[in-house]
C-alpha cells in the first residue's frame, strides 16, 4: 500500500519538498511574544523525520495521519498529561508548518489541535505548553461557575475584563477580585495590572468577584484565615512533617531551606505550640510588623498538621518578596542567603525587646576574655532576645593586629551561622583538542593541567610538554557553532575560558615576518538564488570546525590560496580523480554579469532558503577589512532538529557520524544551543550529518598579538589538478565566452567577517583577503561537491591522548579541616580595611576569628561558591561531616568549662543541598523527623524516604547540627522504608535517591 492511499487530505509534494520547505520553516521562525505554535508527538514527528529522509514514497516509515492519543490524559476531555517534557514526549513547530503537515496528512478523527501562545516570561520568551485553567463565578451567586483559561501573562484585569462579558456585569462597576484556591483559602486580588503568573494564579483555583453594594459595603465579610494548601481529600491523615512544598517557579531555594527550619525541632515547636502569638513584635522597626513571623507559623503549622501531601507557600513568597525585594519576582536564589534574611526577620518580628537601648560597644583593653565575653554577650541580649537568638546565635571571638603599630583588638561578636571555606586547589583541569600542522594527523584530545590564575601562554606551555611543540608556534580559541567565538592573545588570563567552551589550540609553522595569521571557515551553499533578497545572493550556512594557519602575504591570491587550503583539508578533502568530469558549460553574457554582481552569501538570514534557481557563483575577491560591521544577519543554517542539544565534544569511545564505532578515532560534534534566548531561532539539524546552528555567541574577537609565521606550500601533484584558478576581475565577459568549457573548482573562497557572514562590498577587488585586520575567509562548497568529495565522517574524528583516560580523582576533605581554615589568620582586603585607633588611618590588619560559646542549634554554611580576582567557580568538593558526635571541644577556645556548662558535642538534623553551578542549579534537602527519627529526602512537592548513608553527597551546602543534649527522642516507631507509605500518591512518594530535577522555570 502506498502512502498515497494513506492520505485523502490532500495530494501531498515530494518528500524531499516536504522536508525542505519543514526545514526552513523550523529554522526561521523565531519565538514572538503572542505567536502561535503547535505541540506535536515527538514519536510521530520522529516517524515523519525518517518517512522524508528515506526518499521513497512507498516506505514502511509512513507516519499516517498526525496523532497525538499519547499526549491525552483521555480522549474525552483531551486535556494534556502532566510533565510532559519538550522533545522527549512533544515537540513544537510554529504555525505555518503545522499547517503544512496538516494539509498533507490530515489528523485524527475528533483531535483537536494544541495550539499554544508564545509567551513573555522574566528574561526568556518560551511557548507556554500549559495555560492555566481557573473557576470564575460572582460572589453573589457561587453555585454558577464556570471556566477559562489565561495566560500567564495575562492581567489580573483581563480576568476581569472577561468575567464582566461572562456574567453580564454593568459597565462601570466597582469589582473586587478573590483568589481562592482550596475551601478556605481565600485572598485578595488588589492590583489588576500584575500579571497571572506574579499574582500565584495556578490550575484549579477560583476567582470570585463582588460588586460593591448601593450603600457603598461590600457583600463579603473579611475572609477567612488564608491557607495555603493544595485540594486533597479531606481523609489524608500523614506523619506530621512529612509535607512536600510546591515549587512555584525557581522557589526550590525557598523550599530547601523551609524544610531545614521545618524540621530544627525547638524552633517547630514553639510555632506549633502558638508561643509566637505572645511574641509578635509590630512596632520594632528594623522587623516586618509580625507578617513574616506570622506567614512562616501558618507554613509550619499547615506542615505540622498531617493533613498535606503538600502546601503551597505564595503567601509567604509574597511576603519574603514584599520585604525583601531581591527575592521578588521567580529567579533562582542562594538557599543560605534566604536563610540568612529569614532568621534576621523572625528574629526581629519575634524580638521580645520593644525599645532597644543605645549600647557603646567597648574593647577588651587587656581584660580578660571571659570577662569581655560575658559583657559582649550579656549586652547583646540587652537588644536582642527572641527564640532565634535562644536557639540560633553564639559567640566568637575577633582578634585584629595593626600591621604598623601592633595595636591588638579584641572584640566579641554574636553570630548566626558559620560560613567555612572550602580549601581550594590552585590549579584547575582543562580540556581542549590540539590540531597538528600534519594536514593528515586528528585532532587530539587533551586534557592539561594549568594554574587558575595562569595566562594562556601556561595553557601552552602545559601542552608543549605533552606535543613536543613549542609554544610560540601555538594559538588558542574558542569555536563555537562552527566559527571562532575567540581568539586568545597568549597574555590573557585563563579565568576567561570556562569549563564548557571548547577550545583548540592550532599548532602553527614557524613564525616569519612575511606571513599573516588567516581564519578559516568551511561554509556550504544553498542550491537556490536568493531572489527575494536585494543582494541577488546565494545562501550559505557554515559547517564543520574553523583552521588557523600561516600564509605569506605573498601567497593571498585565490589561486594560491586554494592550492594551499587543499593540501591542509587532505584528510578529509578528497581530491578529483583526473579522470572525472569537473567541467561545466559557460554561461550566457547577461548571467555572467549577473553573477559578477552577487557576493556569493545572503545578507538576511531569514530569505536565504525561499529561492530558487540552481546557479553558481565565481569565486570574489576583496580588499575591504573582513572585520567591518556585520549586516546582522547569521548565515542560513542547516536543517534543524527539534531537540535543542548541548554539545558533545567529549563524547567518548563513540561515533557521531555514520559510520562504524572506532575506540580511538571519535568524530567532533559541533556546539549546539541548550535554549533558546529571545533574540535567537536555534535549532538541531533534522537531516543525519548536518549540525546545529543558531548561536547567540558574540563575533570572535581577534588576538591583539597574533603570531605570524609561514605555512608551507609545497602540494601534491594531485592536488595541482584540482586547482582551479579564478579569471581576473577586470578580464572582459568577451574573453572568457572564448571558452565555452572551464574547469570546476572544488569550492569558491570569500572574504568574511568574524561571524563567517559576507559583507557588501567585499566581493570586488584583486586579494583574496584583507590586512588592515585579523583577516577571515570562508570556502564555499556547493552541496554537490560538497557531497562527492568532503568526507564528513572523517572530518569529525579526533583521538583521545592517553591523558584523558586518566582518571580525575574527587576530592573529599573533613569538616574539621573547614573549621581549622575559618579560624586560621587571615589578611584583611582593600575593599574592608580596618581603622587603626593607635594609627588613626584605615590598615590592611591581619584578623582570627575563634569559636567562644556556641548554640544549641548550630548552622554550618559550606562556602562552595568561591570568587576570586581570577576565578568564579563552585566548588564540587565532597566534605565528610559527621550525622553524629561533631565534637566542637578542640575549637573552642574557652577551654576551663564548668560542669554547668553545655557539652559541645552535636548531631546532624537537616541539609540543604544544590546541585548544578554558578549560573543554575536545584536545591532540595535531607531532614530527620522530630517525632520518628526518620530520613526523609525533599525535593519540593515530593518526598522520599532516605537513609543515613545518602547524606552526604558533593551537593550538601548547609548543614543543620543539634546539641546533643537538647535533642529528644523520638515519640514514634520509625516507619519501615521498604515500601511507600500508603497514604502518599505515587506522584508524590518516588524511589529513594531520586535524581533532583531541573532548577529552571517548567512549561508547566
Amino acid at each position: 500500500m502506498t502512502a498515497n492511499s494513506h492520505c485523502s487530505v490532500a495530494e501531498s509534494p515530494g518528500l524531499e519538498t516536504q522536508r525542505r520547505e519543514i526545514e526552513c520553516l523550523l529554522r526561521e521562525s523565531e519565538l514572538q511574544a503572542g505567536d502561535s505554535w503547535y505541540v506535536v508527538d515527538r514519536r510521530w514527528f520522529e516517524q515523519w523525520k525518517e518517512f522524508v529522509e528515506s526518499g521513497d514514497q512507498n516506505s514502511s516509515s509512513f507516519p499516517g495521519q498526525i496523532d497525538n492519543t499519547e499526549l491525552f490524559e483521555d480522549l474525552d476531555s483531551y486535556h494534556l498529561k502532566e510533565r510532559l517534557v519538550e522533545n522527549e514526549d512533544f515537540v513544537l513547530v510554529p504555525a505555518e508548518a503545522w499547517h503544512k503537515l496538516l494539509l498533507w496528512y490530515g489528523m485524527t478523527d475528533g483531535q483537536p489541535a494544541l495550539e499554544r501562545k508564545v509567551v513573555d516570561l522574566p528574561s526568556t520568551l518560551k511557548v507556554e505548553v500549559y495555560p492555566i485553567e481557573i473557576f470564575l463565578c460572582l460572589h453573589s451567586n457561587m453555585e454558577n461557575v464556570i471556566s477559562a483559561q489565561f495566560s500567564r501573562t495575562d492581567s489580573i484585569y483581563a480576568i476581569q475584563t472577561a468575567m464582566c462579558q461572562a456574567f453580564s456585569v454593568p459597565p462601570g462597576s466597582e469589582c473586587h477580585l478573590w483568589m481562592k484556591s482550596s475551601d478556605s483559602s481565600c485572598e485578595r486580588l488588589r492590583n489588576v495590572h500584575v500579571s497571572v503568573l506574579d499574582a500565584c494564579l495556578s490550575s484549579g483555583m477560583t476567582v470570585i468577584m463582588e460588586t460593591r453594594n448601593a450603600d457603598g459595603t461590600w457583600p463579603s465579610s473579611r475572609p477567612q484565615n488564608m491557607r495555603n494548601s493544595v485540594e486533597e481529600q479531606d481523609t489524608y491523615r500523614g506523619q506530621p512533617g512529612v509535607c512536600g512544598l510546591t515549587n512555584l517557579g525557581n522557589t526550590c531555594f525557598m523550599n530547601s531551606a523551609l524544610q531545614c527550619l521545618s524540621n530544627t525541632p525547638p524552633l517547630t515547636e514553639y510555632f506549633l505550640q502558638s508561643s509566637y502569638l505572645e511574641e509578635l513584635n509590630f512596632t520594632n522597626p528594623l522587623g516586618m510588623k509580625g507578617e513574616i513571623a506570622e506567614a512562616y507559623a501558618d507554613i509550619v503549622k499547615q506542615m505540622w498538621s498531617g493533613r498535606h501531601y503538600s502546601v503551597v507557600p505564595r503567601v509567604f513568597k509574597t511576603k519574603v518578596g514584599h520585604f525583601a525585594s531581591q527575592f521578588l519576582g521567580y529567579q533562582q536564589h542562594d538557599s543560605q542567603e534566604l536563610l540568612s534574611f529569614l532568621l534576621d526577620g523572625l528574629h526581629e518580628d519575634l524580638n521580645r525587646v520593644k525599645n532597644k537601648e543605645y549600647i557603646e560597644l567597648r574593647d577588651a583593653e587587656g581584660r580578660p576574655d571571659q570577662e569581655v565575653a560575658e559583657e559582649a554577650w550579656r549586652n547583646h541580649r540587652r537588644r536582642n532576645d527572641s527564640v532565634i537568638v535562644d536557639t540560633f546565635h553564639g559567640l566568637f571571638k575577633s582578634t585584629l593586629v595593626c600591621p604598623e603599630c601592633h595595636k591588638v583588638s579584641v572584640t566579641f561578636d554574636p553570630f548566626c551561622y558559620l560560613s567555612v571555606p572550602l580549601p581550594v586547589s590552585k590549579d584547575r583541569v582543562m580540556e581542549v583538542f590540539f590540531v597538528s600542522l600534519d594536514p593528515h594527523a586528528k585532532p587530539v584530545q587533551h586534557r592539561v593541567v594549568v594554574p587558575k590564575a595562569g595566562r594562556v601562554s601556561d595553557l601552552c606551555a602545559a601542552l608543549s610538554e605533552m606535543t613536543s611543540v613549542p609554544p610560540t608556534q601555538m594559538v588558542v580559541a574558542d569555536v563555537f557553532n562552527h566559527r571562532f567565538y575567540k581568539i586568545y592573545n597568549i597574555e590573557e588570563s585563563l579565568s576567561c575560558i570556562l569549563d564548557r567552551d571548547d577550545i583548540f589550540v592550532y599548532e602553527l609553522s614557524e613564525q616569519d615576518e612575511d606571513s599573516v595569521l588567516l581564519a578559516l571557515y568551511l561554509r556550504e551553499r544553498s542550491h537556490y538564488r536568493d531572489y527575494g533578497s536585494s543582494s541577488n545572493s546565494y545562501g550559505a550556512s557554515l559547517f564543520g570546525h574553523p583552521l588557523l594557519l600561516n600564509v605569506p602575504r605573498s601567497s593571498c591570491s585565490q589561486e594560491a590560496l586554494y592550492s594551499l587550503f587543499l593540501q591542509r583539508l587532505a584528510r578529509y578533502v578528497r581530491p578529483p580523480d583526473p579522470a572525472e568530469e569537473l567541467e561545466e558549460e559557460e554561461e550566457d553574457e547577461e548571467e555572467e554579469l549577473y553573477k559578477t554582481q552577487t557576493n556569493g552569501i545572503s545578507d538576511d538570514e531569514q530569505d536565504a532558503s525561499e529561492t530558487a534557481g540552481p546557479t553558481e557563483p565565481e569565486p570574489c575577491c576583496s580588499n575591504t577589512s573582513p572585520n567591518g560591521p556585520s549586516d546582522g544577519a547569521a548565515a542560513a543554517e542547516p536543517l534543524p532538529e527539534v531537540n535543542h542539544a548541548p554539545t558533545a565534544l567529549d563524547q567518548g569511545d563513540t561515533e557521531i557520524s555514520n559510520g562504524s564505532p572506532n575506540p580511538t578515532e571519535i568524530p567532533i560534534c559541533g556546539s549546539g544551543v541548550a535554549s533558546i534566548p529571545e533574540d535567537t531561532s536555534a535549532c538541531g539539524d533534522l537531516g543525519a550529518d548536518a549540525e546545529a546552528e543558531g548561536s547567540s555567541k558574540p563575533p570572535a574577537e581577534a588576538p591583539q598579538q597574533p603570531c605570524d609565521t609561514t605555512e608551507g606550500e609545497n602540494e601534491e601533484e594531485k592536488l595541482e589538478e584540482a586547482r582551479s584558478p579564478s579569471p581576473p576581475a577586470n578580464e572582459h565577459p568577451a574573453k572568457r565566452r572564448a571558452c565555452r568549457k572551464r574547469r570546476r573548482s572544488l569550492f569558491t573562497i570569500q572574504a568574511v567577517n568574524s561571524n563567517g557572514t559576507t559583507e557588501r562590498g567585499m566581493g570586488e577587488g584583486g586579494s583574496a583577503v584583507s590586512f588592515s585586520s585579523q583577516p577571515y575567509v570562508a570556502i564555499d562548497w556547493d552541496p554537490d561537491m560538497k557531497k562527492r568529495f568532503y568526507n564528513e565522517n572523517e572530518a569529525e574524528r579526533y583521538v583521545k591522548h592517553a591523558s584523558m583516560e586518566v582518571p580525575q580523582q574527587q576530592t573529599t576533605v573533613e569538616l574539621q579541616e573547614c573549621i581549622e581554615l575559618f579560624t586560621n589568620v587571615e589578611t584583611l582586603e582593600e575593599e574592608n580595611p580596618w581603622y587603626c585607633p593607635v594609627c588613626k588611618k584605615h590598615q590592611l590588619a591581619t584578623k582570627k576569628l575563634d569559636l567562644w560559646s556556641l548554640p544549641e542549634v548550630l548552622i554550618i554554611h559550606l562556602k562552595r561558591f568561591s570568587y576570586t580576582k581570577f576565578t568564579r567557580e563552585k566548588l564540587d568538593t565532597i566534605v565528610d561531616f559527621p550525622l553524629r558526635d561533631l565534637d566542637f571541644s578542640s575549637f573552642l577556645l574557652r577551654k576551663d568549662v564548668s560542669t554547668e556548662e553545655p557539652p559541645s558535642r552535636y548531631d546532624l538534623i537537616a541539609v540543604s543541598n544544590h546541585y548544578g553551578g554558578l549560573r543554575d542549579g536545584h536545591y532540595t534537602s535531607y531532614a530527620q523527623n522530630k517525632d520518628n527519627g526518620q530520613w526523609y529526602y525533599f525535593d519540593d512537592s515530593k518526598v522520599t524516604y532516605a537513609s543515613e548513608d545518602q547524606i552526604m553527597t558533593n551537593a550538601a551546602y548547609v548543614l543543620f547540627y543539634q546539641r546533643q543534649d537538647r535533642i529528644r527522642k523520638p515519640t514514634l516507631a520509625a516507619p519501615s522504608t521498604s515500601s511507600a507509605s500508603p497514604a502518599h500518591s505515587a506522584s508524590d512518594i518516588t524511589e529513594m535517591g531520586a535524581a533532583p530535577s531541573c532548577g529552571t522555570m517548567t512549561t508547566d
